[in-house]
């Protein structure tokens, strides 16, 4: 009669294994912190707890909220170290650092949209799951409503920071013929949030932004409508590849190339659209060159949402090719050449955003 051997188990350490319990546990707590956040962020208990310092029962008042499921959020968001406690009185306040960042959706820096984008991506759980199983798409347009809000605040704060003073200026020539008067193409615009503060700055230009997805759609006009630019942004349902325009002065992409399933002929359809002498800005998500170099707090931001959005948004469109949010600067500029744009530099750099310009 024969044995089969068994390999022993490996030995375990338990200091290892406990170091490790205690970032899953700091994981654990920063999931269910996001609904809490959101919480704080709709029932005004931020912006409230700003104003005036106080407890549970005080805050509540503010808020036309219960006491008692306050004072957990509190606890908690003590916890986290989102809000101060006093231990001496029983009070809690805001720092106005973190009263700054979590109180004003049109400043430059909003944290809550980024928790909305988030928690609106995993309601796709069973789909993507799927996905994984079967290999298919999952479309941008058939995500939760709070994807396409979240993404708008999500990525806002940052156009309202770099755009403008960094992003624009950056470019060769861009700024003067803005001023003078361009005729500018936003692909994959989304809300519009880019588009619209383009158009603001720039009342001598046109803008064209255009989104497959006719719900962005819809809102990008009302965002236009609101901010008074209407008359010169026009806002298309169309993909990348069906905008047609010509001779663009500039065309720019925000961090959607790379959810695009045919990105070189996203490339190619621009440099078609382009004058000659005109400019492909685009703006991605923040990475390296390798996987090494992406193995950071940035990085696993960005592969988890590129897991759940970017690359089944990609999959599910014709080309199937998923670049995937951490594509790096070698492989944008591939996509940029191979599509024969002969000029291509990184502009920009923001800790989540990389800034390429292109030309033919």
């Amino acid at each position: 009669m024969t044995t089969t051997e068994q390999t022993p188990a490996p030995a375990i350490d338990m200091d290892t294994l406990m170091a490790f319990v205690g970032a899953f546990v700091g994981d654990l707590g920063a999931t269910m912190g996001a609904g809490n956040v959101l919480l704080g962020e709709r029932l005004g208990l931020y912006r409230a707890l700003a104003q005036q310092p106080g407890d549970a029962r005080s805050l509540a008042e503010a808020t036309g909220t219960d006491p008692r499921y306050v004072e957990e959020w509190l606890r908690g968001q003590a916890a986290g170290g989102y809000v101060e406690h006093d231990a001496a009185t029983g009070t809690y306040s805001m720092t106005p650092e973190k009263a700054f960042a979590l109180t004003d959706p049109s400043g430059p820096v909003f944290l809550p949209g980024a928790f909305e984008l988030a928690l609106g991506a995993l309601k796709a759980l069973p789909e993507i799951e799927h996905a994984f199983r079967t290999g298919a798409g999952y479309g941008w347009h058939e995500h939760d409503e709070d994807v396409f809000t979240g993404c708008e605040r999500f990525f806002r704060p940052g156009y309202l920071m770099h755009l403008l003073p960094e992003w624009i200026p950056a470019l060769d020539g861009v700024p003067a013929r803005l001023e003078r008067g361009a005729r500018v193409a936003d692909l994959g615009c989304g809300h519009g949030a880019s588009t619209v503060l383009m158009a603001q700055a720039f009342p001598n230009s046109s803008f064209i932004g255009s989104d497959y997805h006719q719900g962005s759609i819809e809102s990008a006009r009302q965002r236009a409508e609101d901010a008074g630019v209407a008359a010169r942004v026009r806002f298309d349902v169309a993909g990348a590849q069906t905008l047609a325009e010509h001779d663009l002065d500039l065309v720019t992409t925000f961090d959607c190339l790379h959810d695009m399933g045919d990105p070189l002929g996203a490339a190619q359809h621009v440099r078609r659209s382009l004058a000659p002498d005109g400019t492909w800005m685009i703006v991605e998500p923040a990475a390296g060159d390798t996987v090494a170099a992406n193995l950071n707090p940035v990085g696993r931001v960005f592969y988890g949402f590129s897991t759940f959005l970017c690359v089944p948004n990609a999959v599910s469109q014709p080309g199937g090719y998923a670049l995937g949010a951490q594509a790096g600067e070698a492989a944008i500029r591939q996509v940029v050449t191979d599509a024969g744009f002969t000029r291509f530099r990184k502009v920009a750099e923001t800790p989540f955003n990389h800034v390429y310009e292109a030309r033919p």
